[in-house]
């Protein structure tokens, strides 16, 4: 279980299944009875994609990614890195390599991949040492964790579901009819659904229901965000 020291005036505990859930700004999850860190769709490589068309997104935005993934698990000391799909966006180039720099560096930590649509890297892309991959699921403990959203029929007996995939949003309503959509954890009786890690994805508005819980990313000063639940 995580110190007192890593749960910040700008994260959310809560508690699902009986398990406590760190929310925290940078839009992952600490686990602490596994010491997990959970995050989803990182989509490194989707600003080289890009520039092979023409489109000119500087390779710094998925670096600032990877640095603040290093700077969580300096922070939380995790047992292992569990990302739910859509890790790299798309057909290989030099953003592979500084993830595969990036696991060197970590050699001593464990990775695990559940793979996204967007995880078309060859089998043998994925070798590394301390990478494992499931192919669709994974089940550890009381949750069942999975890209893609599952129906509650598809959810193994007696878990609770947490995916990606959706790049889950909340719309925030200001003054004089303005709009605002935040990034957010969704939580209903069944399943949660995380918000992209990755700078350089959007986010869907996803209502919220009678019984969901919602807790969105609000924007401070500078870089710094913080964890608001919404009532």
């Amino acid at each position: 279980m995580t110190s007192d020291k890593s749960i910040s005036i700008d994260s959310q505990r809560i508690n699902i299944r009986d398990q406590h859930l760190i929310l925290l700004p940078q839009k992952a999850i600490f686990w602490e009875e596994r010491s997990y860190l959970i995050l989803t769709d990182l989509h490194l490589g989707k600003a080289g994609h890009f520039r092979k068309a023409g489109i000119p997104i500087p390779r710094s935005v998925h670096q600032a990614d990877l640095q603040c993934l290093q700077q969580l698990i300096e922070r939380h000391q995790p047992t292992a890195v569990l990302m739910l799909g859509d890790l790299f966006h798309s057909e290989i180039n030099n953003e592979w390599n500084d993830f595969r720099l990036f696991l060197q560096q970590n050699a001593g930590l464990n990775f695990l991949l559940v793979k996204g649509n967007h995880d078309i890297l060859p089998e043998n892309a994925y070798q590394e040492d301390n990478l494992k991959v499931y192919q669709e699921h994974y089940c550890y403990g009381p949750f069942h964790f999975s890209h893609h959203p599952l129906e509650k029929e598809e959810i193994q007996s007696g878990l609770y579901n947490m995916a990606g995939h959706v790049h889950p949003g909340y719309k925030v309503s200001g003054r004089r009819g303005q709009h605002i959509k935040l990034p957010s954890f969704h939580f209903s009786t069944y399943g949660a659904l995380l918000p992209a890690f990755g700078r350089f994805t959007g986010c869907v508005h996803i209502p919220k229901e009678v019984n969901d819980e919602v807790y969105i990313i609000v924007p401070k000063q500078g870089n710094e965000s913080k964890i608001m639940k919404i009532k």
